[in-house]
């Protein structure tokens, strides 16, 4: 039950992100996007997903 309960968190998470992902889509003019914002972005996803790994581990170690 414990695994189903962190699979659930996982897909709450991702489906989050995704949605997140979506609007800034939308908010986010086609053209001419801030190379510097556009960098700063990259590397925000960048520790989001590191921070999301280090969870899971966690979240592993906790189900052993």
């Amino acid at each position: 039950m414990e695994g189903s309960r962190t699979e659930q968190a996982i897909r709450r998470i991702e489906a989050a992100l995704n949605r997140i992902e979506a609007a800034s889509d939308k908010l986010a003019p086609a053209s001419g996007i801030d190379s510097e914002l556009a960098a700063r972005h990259e590397a925000l996803r960048g520790e989001v997903a590191a921070t999301l790994r280090d969870l899971d581990r966690l979240i592993e170690g906790l189900e052993q």
